[in-house]
């Protein structure tokens, strides 16, 4: 396998490529001199672009510019609003969970979920029913891994009848599916801009008051100088945050039909010869695509399509660049396709010949080590 052509990148779940759109207005931001908390008329003009960016994204989103917390990407989101609403409850976590938020506390409870890789809210609602102290609930929308998304809805009225907090970390849900803070009920949701085509550095916090005359209390990680209304102290990076808003604006009103049809042609190609597609009976983005071949080591696999000049995964990016068994898998009752498993997941602006390609060297490769 020779890599002849050039690269094609089906990791979009790492990162998403950025879009056009979004570059743009990122070079024309970063040409504005100022800081968005200066009074005078460069200062102010940073300012009038910074809640420009925040009034289209609560416009995305849902929720109000109020309690719209920049950060500097998803993992700050999630640890934030940890850190923030957690006080004295006990912290309950997806056993599925991102590290940004497996890896906050030891001290946690985590919550199974099925064979599918979804919740078990039967279980869930048991565990609410028999704890002394409301929790405060952690549960990304869709994993990062499967694509599996998660029934947030009943998740949030369970946690509302019971008096538990929720936070949904929805940076793989972003403008793949909607997204919105009040349809889903939850008490804050997290974001990051690359995973929707805008630039690393960004992210965001959305906060529910459900008291629409109420600012929502949120303690600080650091308080610096009180930007974000004390919530998020220190200089807004205006540029990535402008270019945040717009390609989350142009993802959430992008229509996705193709990139459905191009993941489904993979998978059925590659259960034609054997591969199990992990959580594939879950409701799942239509981008993703966990491919396991039992007895074939991802890292082989892996290093194969790299050598060929595809760029997919073996599971999350956050993991400092190592190749290990999925934590995920696992979790799902699937240990002996842990290691054995390879995610696809395409980008935005992924091309039907691409996929062909693709479908053609990864088919010639399993055949060669079956």
């Amino acid at each position: 396998m020779q890599n002849a052509k050039p690269l094609v990148y089906l990791d979009a779940n790492a990162s998403e490529p950025i879009r056009e759109s979004a570059m743009q207005a990122i070079i024309t931001a970063l040409k504005v001199t100022g800081n968005p908390s200066s009074v005078h008329t460069l200062g102010r003009k940073c300012y009038h672009l910074l809640e420009d960016a925040r009034e289209t994204l609560v416009s995305c989103f849902g929720g109000s510019v109020q309690n719209c917390i920049f950060t500097s990407g998803g993992t700050e989101a999630d640890v934030l609003a940890v850190h923030g609403q957690i006080h004295q409850r006990p912290l309950w976590v997806g056993a599925t969970e991102h590290p940004a938020i497996l890896n906050i506390s030891h001290s946690k409870f985590v919550l199974p979920v099925n064979d599918k890789g979804v919740i078990d809210l039967a279980y869930f609602e048991n565990a609410l029913q028999n704890t002394p102290i409301a929790p405060l609930v952690c549960l990304m929308y869709a994993n990062n891994e499967t694509g599996v998304i998660h029934p947030i809805q009943k998740v949030s009225e369970l946690c509302q009848r019971y008096g538990a907090l929720l936070h949904v970390d929805a940076v793989q849900a972003a403008g793949r599916i909607p997204v919105n803070l009040e349809h889903l009920g939850a008490d804050s949701i997290a974001f990051s801009a690359h995973k929707m085509g805008g630039a690393k550095g960004a992210g965001l916090l959305l906060l529910n008051s459900r008291d629409h005359n109420a600012v929502s209390v949120l303690n600080p990680l650091f308080a610096g100088g009180g930007q974000e209304q004390n919530r998020r102290g220190g200089t807004q990076g205006l540029p990535t945050i402008v270019g945040m808003a717009v390609a989350a604006k142009e993802a959430c009103n992008n229509h996705r039909k193709d990139i459905a049809l191009m993941r489904d042609e993979i998978e059925i190609q590659m259960k034609k010869l054997g591969a199990v597609i992990c959580g594939e009976e879950a409701n799942r983005l239509d981008n993703t695509s966990c491919i396991a071949f039992a007895g074939i080591p991802a890292q082989k696999q892996f290093m194969a399509l790299d050598m060929a000049g595809f760029c997919v995964s073996t599971g999350s990016a956050c993991s400092s660049g190592k190749i290990s068994q999925s934590q995920v898998l696992k979790a799902m009752g699937l240990e002996n396709l842990a290691g054995c498993a390879l995610r696809v997941s395409l980008p935005w602006n992924i091309k039907s010949e691409d996929i062909s390609r693709f479908i053609d060297v990864y088919r010639h490769y399993i055949k060669t080590v079956i």
